[in-house]
């Protein structure tokens, strides 16, 4: 049967290639819509850039809906220094030709949730967890109707990539994280340290553009630059790729491990702001709300990757 996704994103070049992932397995995913984010970028770009995403892989069909311009208590930061101006800088892509959809992204979460029955709808969440958040505030009853959330988000062991102790889709908005940690809802968290053994080397990046359809190019281009930042920044012979983790677990969990936790997120430490507490070595008697995904294997990791590439033009 087919995982039905609700996809919150605001891409991006790794969230880029987790959606064009999630496009090409189409025999496992039906993607009910996209939620454009405020995050890497503001929601204008974020927006546009879910709509490109879409045209180069012929899914002008899927929806796209615009979600919240800002975080829930506190001001948008940005990636620019990271993605580029526009969020997704790198090939030319092409111009989208279809318009976002007229409802308000928490609106279209919630009465998706309302219609499906119960239990038959993930949300799969590559960026800040805003517009989830904000719905299930505005609609508490969804919660029980969410079959799981599967996010990138959070680090505990590698510490964080936009404060020393956060990273980023956490940090940008910490009060949505922890409202949507606190909900009940199954929820497995892919984190930076898992998703910082991912690494794009260049012999990955070879075999990507190998490929040779436009979808495998284009990707292997956006990551290509994105790539710049993190080389720099930490030294390493691949630069991390985070979101493609999330419907690589939804594919094929076997090709990572990890463990039921409790996972906090601290909303007010001068240092510790948007910081996930993960209590890994179960110290507290804290409810154990979500499964932290420690290892995976790369390997396996870039060629399911590229397998899902392959099937797209």
């Amino acid at each position: 049967m087919k995982r039905k996704l609700i996809i919150l994103t605001d891409p991006g070049q790794d969230q880029a290639a987790a959606l064009l992932m999630i496009l090409g397995a189409p025999q496992a995913f039906e993607v009910l819509g996209l939620v454009a984010t405020a995050g890497n970028i503001d929601l204008g770009y974020t927006v546009k850039n879910c709509l490109k995403v879409l045209e180069l892989a012929d899914r002008a069909d899927v929806p796209v809906y615009a979600g919240c311009p800002q975080p829930m208590t506190r001001g948008l930061v940005t990636a620019e220094h990271v993605h580029g101006p526009t969020g997704l800088d790198g090939p030319i892509l092409p111009e989208p030709r279809a318009t976002p959809a007229s409802a308000h992204g928490v609106d279209f979460i919630i009465d998706t949730l309302r219609q499906a029955e119960p239990g038959t709808v993930t949300i799969c969440s590559l960026s800040p967890l805003t517009n989830l958040a904000m719905a299930l505030v505005k609609a508490p009853d969804i919660a029980a109707r969410i079959s799981e959330i599967v996010a990138m988000a959070g680090a505990y062991f590698e510490v964080g990539n936009i404060t020393p102790s956060a990273e980023f889709n956490v940090y940008v908005d910490p009060e949505a994280a922890r409202i949507v940690l606190d909900a009940g809802i199954p929820t497995i968290l892919l984190p930076l340290d898992v998703t910082h053994q991912m690494l794009s080397t260049r012999s990955r990046l070879n075999a990507m553009r190998g490929i040779g359809n436009r979808c495998g190019v284009a990707t292997a281009e956006m990551l290509e630059f994105s790539e710049a930042f993190d080389l720099n920044k930490y030294g390493w012979d691949g630069a991390p790729l985070h979101g493609p983790c999330v419907p690589a677990f939804m594919l094929e969990p076997d090709i990572f491990s990890g463990r039921q936790i409790n996972v906090s997120v601290e909303t007010r430490g001068q240092h510790t702001q948007g910081m996930t507490v993960a209590d890994w070595w179960g110290i507290t008697d804290l409810p154990k709300n979500a499964f932290w995904v420690r290892h995976g294997d790369a390997d396996r990791y870039y060629g399911l990757l590229n397998r899902c590439l392959a099937n797209l033009p």
